[in-house]
């Protein structure tokens, strides 16, 4: 039994399919989507997103921030961003930490500006846990 899902973020159309099962982080916790949901709504967090597809395939995202939503058993998800683990740039997500790191040790740093900081640390630390779950 499956159940259609689709994933949308400002760049356009992530996926579109059959879905088995959906994991993803609300900013109340970890949810689990199957087949017959009831009618939900939640704004999401910070973390991973695992999709199984129809025939028990898993794909894994880094999921940040944005809604999802279940409708007469069809599943939305709009997020804001949505990166397969595949295409992750590691690199990207390192220096982006360490430079997140600096900021929070500095000395003299506006509450902005750690706040900010704070966040772009969760993020890279999102895409690199969800990267080395390939």
């Amino acid at each position: 039994m499956t159940f259609h899902l689709q994933v949308v973020t400002p760049d356009g159309l992530a996926f579109e399919g059959e879905a088995e099962k959906l994991s993803v982080r609300t900013q109340d916790g970890i949810i689990g989507i199957l087949p017959r949901h009831i009618d939900y709504v939640a704004p999401l967090g910070m973390g991973e997103a695992v999709i199984t597809e129809d025939g028990g395939k898993e794909r894994r995202a880094a999921c940040i921030g944005g809604m999802v939503a279940v409708h007469s058993g069809a599943v939305r998800l709009v997020a804001t961003t949505f990166e397969w683990a595949d295409q992750i740039d590691v690199d990207r997500a390192k220096a982006a930490e360490e430079k997140a790191r600096r900021i929070m040790s500095g000395n003299n740093v506006s509450e902005r500006d750690l706040k900010l900081a704070e966040a772009k640390l969760h993020r890279a630390l999102v895409r690199q846990s969800v990267h080395r779950g390939l």
